[in-house]
């Protein structure tokens, strides 16, 4: 080969003495590693020299594996133990039995090493606790926040009834009450267990977001020709036709209760919250508009409205939202809202007859 392209080659540049980058790296890494021994040369003769110096690093050594020993005691010392626990957010029949286990839990605890597992572990048999979240305050107090899961339905199987969530947990027949509107299913699921029926689900999506006032109105929910319909004690149908933006469309109903042109129906659909209509029987409408609604028979609508409205006789919260939100969407949507339209009383009752059997289990 020849000996100018050797020397200009990686092979030939690693062999010349001078100036390659082989003999560089060498260098400076000689370099480094004189001035790591130089220091440390200083670091020993400062301390052979410094007796201060010798005796704060020995404390040192000494102090650190006392202090993280010492913290490590003090976590599960009598000093920082869980000796007042205060529970809240529990209510109802369960609210005693939860909160007791909840304080035996706590009992062994340290203020400085709560365990959220460990108090959650011990109420899982009861399906109405959704969450536990704690607190501590230095030396000996605890707060544990429990967030329940509320009933919003009953389920009803071959005459038994159980009450479930809005997320589908069975929370067991001790929380089923009367005023709690009723779902149909095919079997009897366990307590704690969740549901898997769509149909089922979304009832219970629908009635979860329901208003409070609203809720304490429904009588049952039930998928019929037109969907998701529930039915209101007093004898209204409220279309919802799916699970889809379900606080919209109870708003959208608020707001046409509220509103004295949907007395007399037997109907409300609010499959299109911001379009939503009130449908009459012919009676009704012929009533309305020749302006002589008798006194003595209170329409469906009338009573539902009342019940929006508080002990003083204001608009409760929920109707002042609703109208809040239906007065934003415009001229054109204010429109259609409210529109009522005429129809045989026979299709809304032939409909409620039947819901029943068209509701998946």
């Amino acid at each position: 080969m020849d000996a100018g392209l050797l020397a200009r080659s990686p092979i030939g540049r690693l062999r010349r003495p001078g100036g390659s980058s082989a003999g560089n790296g060498s260098r400076n890494w000689r370099a480094r590693s004189g001035s790591l021994a130089r220091a440390r040369s200083a670091v020993r003769e400062a301390i052979a020299t410094n007796r201060h110096l010798r005796s704060g690093l020995l404390c040192l050594l000494i102090a650190i594996p006392l202090l993280g020993g010492g913290w490590l005691w003090l976590r599960q010392s009598s000093f920082v133990s869980v000796e007042h626990v205060r529970v809240s957010g529990v209510e109802g029949p369960q609210a005693r039995a939860i909160e007791a286990a909840l304080r035996e839990a706590a009992r062994g605890m340290s203020t400085m090493q709560p365990s959220a597992a460990r108090l959650r572990g011990a109420v899982v048999r009861f399906p109405v606790v959704q969450d536990v979240r704690v607190s501590t305050s230095f030396p000996h107090s605890m707060h544990i926040f429990v967030v329940e899961r509320q009933p919003v339905a009953t389920l009803l199987v071959s005459g038994l009834k159980t009450a479930v969530a809005a997320d589908g947990v069975v929370l067991g027949p001790e929380l089923e009450s009367s005023s709690l509107p009723t779902v149909t299913g095919s079997y009897e699921p366990a307590r704690g267990q969740h549901l898997h029926n769509p149909a089922l689900l979304e009832s219970l999506s629908v009635m979860g977001a329901a208003p409070a006032l609203l809720a304490k109105q429904a009588s049952r929910v039930y998928v019929g020709p037109r969907g998701l319909t529930v039915a209101m004690k007093n004898g209204l149908l409220v279309y919802f036709g799916d699970a889809s933006r379900p606080h919209a469309k109870w708003l959208s109903l608020a707001r046409v209760l509220a509103d004295k042109s949907s007395a007399g129906a037997v109907y409300v659909d609010v499959r299109l919250p911001e379009r939503p209509a009130a449908g009459m029987s012919s009676e009704a409408a012929a009533t309305t508009a020749s302006g002589a609604a008798s006194s003595d028979s209170e329409s469906t609508v009338s009573a539902l409205a009342a019940g929006l409205k508080g002990p003083s006789g204001q608009a409760s919260t929920e109707t002042k939202e609703a109208e809040g939100e239906s007065s934003t969407a415009g001229e054109s949507s204010e429109a259609g809202s409210g529109s009522s339209s005429s129809e045989p009383t026979s299709e809304a009752s032939s409909e409620g007859a039947t819901g029943a059997a068209e509701t998946g289990g």
